[in-house]
C-alpha cells in the first residue's frame, strides 16, 4: 500500500439504488451546506452528544443549507447511554417538533450515537433519512459504514436493531484533533482488523506505520480511513446483510462483545476489547494448527504499538465469556461460529471449534 494523500477523497457502497457516498477529507465540515444533497426534505434533527456538541455542532448546523427548518439533540456521552431510553428521547424530540416522513436525522458523534441515530431513523415512521457525520476514528472506519444500526441490551451488544443505510457519509478528518489518545487507539483496533482479515499489504503498511497514526500524520490517518474504508464497502456491497462474507468484518468481536458486556458498558471501550478479543481469536487460529505462534506475537506487537490492551479483563472467567458469546448474533442452531484467521490477510467463519480447545484457551490467556 502506497501513502494516500490527504487531500478529499470520494469512495462508494455501491447498493444499487440504495448505493451512497463517503467523502473523506480534512475541513469538510467547513464547507456551508455541504450536506444539502443528501436530504430528504425541508426538516434535519442533529443528535450529537455533550462531548461532541460544543466542539462541533455550530459547524455541523452550516453545513446544512439555508431555508431548512433545523432542530438539536444533545444526548449523554458514552457506551452506557446506548439503550431504549434514550432513542426514545430522539423519537419524543421528532414528534415534538413535528417532524414528518420527509424529514432527516444527521448523527453527529461516534459509534454510539451514530448507532443510535441509525436505529431510530429506521424506525421513525417506518423509515426516515439520515446522514452520518462521524467524530471519532471508530466511527469513520467502521460504524458509520454499512448500516448497521441498534442498541445494547444488558445481556448482549447490539442486540436490537435493524439494517438500514445511511444516505452519505461525510469523514471531516480534521475532528481527529480533539479525540482523547485512548479513543484513537480504540479506533485503530478495527483499522488494524481489516488488515488481518482481507489484506496482508496493508496490515504490512499499518505496522510501520502506527506511531505516525498515534501522532495524528494527516497523509497517514488519510491512507488508513480510506484504505478501511474501501474494504467495509467493498464488504458491504458483497452482503449488506451478514449472511455471509460481511460476517468476517467480526474479528475479535464475539470475544469482544463478552467482554464489553461483562464488564458493563463503558468500562472498556469498544475497540480496546476488539483488540483483546483479536489476540484471543489469533490464539485459538494457532492452536487449530492456521497460524504460527511468530504470527501470534506479530499480531500482540501490532496491538502493543496501537496502544490497545492485550489482556482480558482480571475477573473474567471461563463462564462469564462462554455464557455471553452463546449471545452471538451470529450463532446458528446454537453452535457458537467464531471469526478466526487461516492466515494473516485471511479471515473464515468457523463453527468446529471443539468446546475443550476454547476452555483452554479461555483458562490460560492472560487476565489483566
Amino acid at each position: 500500500m502506497t501513502q494516500t494523500p490527504s487531500g478529499p477523497h470520494t469512495l462508494e457502497v455501491a447498493l444499487g439504488s440504495r448505493s451512497y457516498p463517503i467523502h473523506i477529507g480534512p475541513g469538510l465540515l467547513n464547507e456551508p451546506g455541504v450536506l444539502a444533497p443528501w436530504l430528504a426534505g425541508q426538516q434535519a434533527m442533529i443528535v450529537t452528544n455533550e462531548t461532541v456538541a460544543p466542539l462541533y455542532l455550530e459547524r455541523c448546523r452550516a453545513a446544512l443549507p439555508e431555508g431548512v427548518e433545523v432542530r438539536e439533540l444533545v444526548l449523554p456521552d458514552g457506551e452506557a447511554t446506548k439503550n431504549l431510553e434514550h432513542v426514545s428521547r430522539i423519537w419524543d424530540a421528532l414528534l415534538e417538533a413535528g417532524f414528518n416522513r420527509r424529514c432527516t436525522l444527521v448523527a453527529l458523534g461516534g459509534g454510539v450515537v451514530g448507532d443510535m441515530v441509525g436505529f431510530a431513523a429506521a424506525c421513525y415512521q417506518r423509515g426516515v433519512a439520515f446522514i452520518q457525520v462521524p467524530t471519532t476514528l471508530l466511527a469513520q472506519v467502521d460504524s458509520s459504514v454499512g448500516g448497521k444500526t441498534g442498541i445494547n441490551h444488558p445481556l448482549g451488544k447490539n442486540m436490537v436493531g435493524a439494517f438500514w443505510q445511511p444516505r452519505g457519509v461525510l469523514i471531516d478528518t480534521d475532528t481527529l484533533d480533539t479525540l482523547p489518545p485512548r479513543e484513537l487507539s480504540a479506533g485503530l483496533a478495527e483499522v488494524i482488523k481489516y488488515g488481518l482479515i482481507r489484506d496482508a499489504d496493508f496490515l504490512a503498511w499499518l505496522e510501520r506505520s502506527l506511531p505516525a497514526l498515534r501522532e495524528l500524520e494527516p497523509d497517514a490517518l488519510a491512507g488508513a480511513i480510506q484504505r478501511s474504508c474501501a474494504l467495509k464497502a467493498e464488504i458491504v456491497a458483497e452482503d449488506e446483510t451478514e449472511q455471509g462474507v460481511r460476517a468476517l468484518l467480526n474479528l475479535g468481536h464475539t470475544f469482544g462483545h463478552a467482554i464489553e458486556a461483562h464488564q458493563g458498558y463503558g468500562d472498556w471501550l469498544h475497540g480496546e476489547a476488539v483488540g483483546a478479543g483479536m489476540l484471543m481469536a489469533a490464539e485459538l487460529s494457532a492452536r487449530l494448527g492456521w497460524l504460527s505462534v511468530r504470527d501470534v506475537e506479530r499480531l500482540r506487537v501490532i496491538l502493543r504499538l496501537a496502544g490497545l490492551p492485550l489482556d482480558a479483563p482480571a475477573g473474567m472467567g471461563v463462564d462469564d465469556f462462554l455464557s455471553r458469546m452463546r449471545l452471538d448474533k451470529k450463532n446458528v442452531d446454537s453452535r457458537l461460529r467464531l471469526v478466526l484467521l487461516r492466515a494473516m490477510g485471511d479471515a473464515c467463519v468457523y463453527d468446529a471449534t471443539p468446546e475443550a480447545l476454547l476452555v483452554e484457551l479461555l483458562e490460560q490467556f492472560p487476565r489483566g
